[in-house]
């Protein structure tokens, strides 16, 4: 089967009405928004062919149809208007990223709890370097006789220390020593080579000192897993809201993800500034049944960051993917000192 001008027309509607009402939508209603006057007995065999075509789905016992996944998609490639933020949205967008904090962790929790509140719509964030991090420096300073401070300097500037109880006891004047074997051995290079390089070093140094040595290359390995990707999520509770979630297994699964399984989340590397994954896209399960808009910003000092908002499938792309581009440029212009604020869309 062919598809059609009138078919896609068709699809268009439906899936537009879908995402305004949540409820399917039948050949009346189609009709009375048709540009040509299209009898419903000639919508219903389009709807049919439709569905048969794997775009359209008439749930339980309605007479009417709701989209597909594979329907939204292609609304999402061909179908979809393209929409432009409004004077209002970009005053708002402006607004919440005005204030400039000096902290990136702080930037990105306040972000994600703007995005989620803009949107009506979970959202996340995410803030990491663009090549492999690793430890810069490393430096070591006693407390006592049992108890040193472990710090990090990692190779995007940021600093990470820990408070190191040793197993035994290592005498002060030994810290400079140490300090000079780490920096020597571990400094620039990936976490999963630490452990060979530690390995390396077994039989070269005393045991309290390869004890010590150990402790501090586990919490070097920790810390580059956490900051290579950060993410930060917020608003899941506006999932109840939507008559899709009205189901609490369905719900408490996708919150579940949300609180406690952020890894699952879509973190797209590729170099698309905008990433749209619909229902079955997505690979964690909790996700089978939502759509998933990623966009990338950036953030200066060799780093890129990216901010998403999970929803139901009928969620209105075409205003998501404006206003999520425009948090995303705003975010960029908020971490370049240089930038201009984001400008308003006159035309709109």
């Amino acid at each position: 089967m062919e598809l059609t001008e009138r078919k896609k027309q068709i699809l268009k509607i439906v899936v537009e009405h879908y995402i305004r009402t949540a409820e399917p939508v039948g050949s009346k209603a189609i009709a009375a928004q048709m540009k040509r006057r299209v009898s419903p007995a000639t919508i219903r065999n389009e709807l049919a062919e439709l569905t048969e075509m794997g775009y359209l789905e008439q749930p339980h016992t309605s007479a009417g149809r709701a989209p597909t996944p594979k329907g939204y998609r292609l609304y999402v490639d061909e179908l979809m208007e393209r929409q432009r933020l409004s004077v209002r949205e970009t005053e708002e967008i402006n607004a919440v990223l005005r204030t400039r904090l000096k902290e990136l962790d702080e930037i990105v929790a306040q972000a994600g709890r703007a995005v989620a509140s803009f949107m009506n719509y979970p959202a996340y964030l995410t803030a990491a370097g663009k090549k492999k991090l690793a430890v810069r420096r490393f430096g070591l300073i006693p407390v006592d006789e049992w108890n040193c401070i472990g710090a990090l300097m990692l190779n995007d500037n940021r600093v990470k220390s820990h408070l190191l109880r040793m197993q035994l006891k290592v005498e002060p004047e030994q810290f400079p020593m140490l300090t000079n074997l780490l920096n020597a051995h571990f400094t620039e290079i990936p976490a999963d080579k630490m452990g060979e390089k530690l390995m390396d070093l077994t039989e070269q140094i005393p045991a309290p000192l390869f004890l010590l040595l150990s402790q501090l290359i586990a919490v070097a390995g920790d810390a580059l897993e956490e900051q290579q990707q950060k993410i930060v999520t917020a608003g899941a509770r506006a999932l109840l809201k939507l008559p899709e979630f009205r189901d609490a297994e369905k719900a408490h699964e996708l919150m579940g993800l949300l609180s406690d399984g952020k890894e699952h989340l879509p973190v797209p590397t590729d170099k698309e500034p905008m990433k749209v994954l619909i229902g079955p896209e997505n690979v964690a399960d909790a996700l089978k049944d939502t759509s998933v808009v990623v966009a990338s910003y950036d953030i200066g000092e060799d780093m890129r960051g990216l901010v998403g908002v999970v929803g139901p499938t009928r969620m209105d792309y075409g205003a998501v993917i404006a206003r999520l581009s425009g948090f995303a440029d705003g975010l960029t212009r908020l971490l370049d000192p240089h930038a201009e604020p984001l400008k308003e869309d006159k035309e709109t």
